[in-house]
């Protein structure tokens, strides 16, 4: 959709300029695709973030208990103002997990977002398999208690524990807070036995393939990694063929749709590799591995994480560090994309609705390219009297081109007419243009959020094609006032653009054709009042 967009914009800018100038028209330029970011080959792990300590553990976990682990695994609920949390005994793995303040549809009836929802004990989240230590993906926990409620901005904590027949002691504490999406993870290894112990973490994040679909949530689905101070975004029939490893510098590792996202964030280096592989059609699992360490008899050793579910709002995750704000693809346009988000978002805390703040966007931009729309309107109105004398021109010097060029120079010179005058001002609104349709297309804040009438979804085609329809009879009279320098076979072929283009934003979130509607009504106000301007 996006490259169709890009194609179409481009291609209404070439043929409505080209035709003024003497040389022979370029070939359109095709729009470039989407370049895969790379993916890195393993290198050595990096060194060790935690060191062995004896005595106390980095965090406080109670001593190990006499009893061993239930011979049946068990669920845990936790209980937050923003999620409800299911884990299990089975792998202290996570099951279930659920957003209360997002919904799969709008409206009263519309039910919870739901992140995870397995039921196979060996596809759950946040498993761990430490086989160097004896510890395996379906091992069982004794739980530190059976449900955690957390409110009004206070912690919780839930502590998975088990030991081997080897004397080895494994913790994963789990800490929440009622008002945040950040789960913080601790995973310990405690020594018991007589023999130093060799080994890394392996913390097993299985995250559910959905069958990709036309339009909705699903539009952008894939794996991606902070690596090398560089995001790397995973293809998922490429995982089909072949797994892939990160071994260096890795800041964090996510799976994301287009609104939402689940991710595990490195605590001081604590993540050495990650090892993504697709071992279903339906599933892809990422291995976070720790750092190698050596756990001496009678020692202890722990990593830290920050675990993330939750929506892919800017914000929130500017908050969580480390540039996870940079799952939010926003291409080539991120630097122009950013801005306008925050911008809709203050918008927003005074008007109460972003459609209205995408109208004021639209007209703060247009004002700021008034001046470039302004000489542009002006160079084409001045190439365009000049048409007659280069028309003569052509004719008198058609079997030499050299001439015709040198005086079709001159005449420019002699009138102060730069034929590229009306195009660059033009071309400078380009980028300005397409980070706004970033933003707007991958924002979650429009997600559901209604505008007036039938529009109750600015994410969402508009149900109805009023805005496109509307849209392309403004396109249509902006067109018929541009000034041209085009014979009437290329201006007829112009003229279809406003078709093409209504047909194409059909489908398009209806925050986008109200961004465009209102451009083309506010350039057809420019136009009249630049026309007066020159006429007089």
């Amino acid at each position: 959709m996006e490259k169709r967009l890009i194609i179409a914009v481009l291609l209404s800018i070439g043929v409505l300029y080209a035709y003024s100038f003497i040389f022979p028209t370029p070939k359109p330029v095709p729009a470039p695709g989407a370049k895969q970011a790379a993916m890195s080959s393993a290198t050595a792990p990096a060194p060790a973030a935690v060191a062995p300590t004896a005595g106390t553990a980095p965090v406080a976990v109670p001593a190990p208990q006499a009893g061993q682990a239930p011979a049946v695994a068990k669920d845990v609920t936790v209980d937050t103002d923003l999620y409800t949390a299911v884990f299990s005994t089975q792998g202290g793995g996570l099951k279930k997990f659920v957003l209360k303040k997002y919904k799969e549809t709008s409206g009263p009836h519309g039910k919870d977002i739901v992140l995870v929802n397995e039921t196979a004990a060996n596809r759950y989240a946040l498993l761990s398999d430490s086989r160097e230590f004896g510890i395996s993906p379906d091992a069982l926990y004794s739980a530190s208690t059976g449900e955690v409620k957390v409110t009004n901005g206070g912690k919780g904590s839930l502590e998975f524990s088990t030991t081997t027949s080897q004397g080895i002691t494994f913790r994963k504490v789990y800490t929440f807070s009622g008002d945040a999406y950040r789960i913080d993870l601790t995973e310990e290894v405690q020594n018991l036995g007589n023999v130093a112990l060799t080994g890394a973490m392996h913390t097993l994040q299985t995250s559910r393939v959905v069958e990709a679909k036309k339009e909705g949530r699903y539009e952008v689905h894939a794996p991606s990694t902070l690596s090398e101070g560089k995001v790397k975004v995973d293809k998922l029939d490429d995982l089909l063929k072949n797994p892939v490893q990160y071994g260096k510098d890795i800041a964090w590792s996510a799976f994301a749709d287009k609104y939402f996202m689940d991710g595990i964030i490195a605590d001081k280096g604590s993540i050495s590799q990650v090892r993504i592989t697709r071992p279903a059609n339906d599933a892809i699992q990422r291995d976070i591995v720790s750092p190698t360490v050596t756990v001496a008899p009678g020692q202890r050793s722990a990593v830290n994480y920050a675990v993330y579910y939750g929506p892919k709002d800017l914000d929130i995750l500017k908050l969580q560090g480390d540039r996870l704000d940079e799952v939010i693809d926003y291409g080539w346009f991120g630097p122009i994309a950013k801005p306008l988000v925050h911008s809709l978002k203050f918008l927003y805390k005074y008007t109460g609705n972003y459609g209205i703040a995408i109208i004021i966007i639209t007209f703060i931009l247009k004002l700021v390219f008034f001046p470039l729309t302004h000489k542009s309107y002006k160079s084409m109105k001045d190439m365009q009297k000049l048409q007659p004398k280069m028309t003569e021109l052509k004719e008198k010097f058609k079997n030499d081109r050299d001439a015709m060029n040198r005086a079709v120079m001159e005449l420019y010179k002699t009138h102060k007419v730069n034929p590229l005058g009306g195009c660059l001002p033009m071309l400078v609104q380009i980028p300005v243009f397409f980070g706004l349709y970033r933003a707007l297309m991958y924002s979650i804040e429009l997600r559901h959020a209604p505008f007036y009438l039938w529009i109750t979804d600015l994410s969402a085609k508009d149900p109805y094609y009023v805005t496109p329809i509307i849209m392309g009879a403004t396109m249509f009279i902006q067109q018929k006032m541009t000034p041209t320098n085009m014979d009437p076979v290329q201006a007829k072929m112009m003229l279809m653009l406003p078709i093409v283009f209504t047909f194409m934003f059909l489908n398009f979130p209806s925050g986008l054709v109200i961004y465009w509607l209102v451009n083309n009504v506010l350039t057809i106000a420019q136009q009249m009042y630049i026309n007066k301007a020159v006429a007089d």
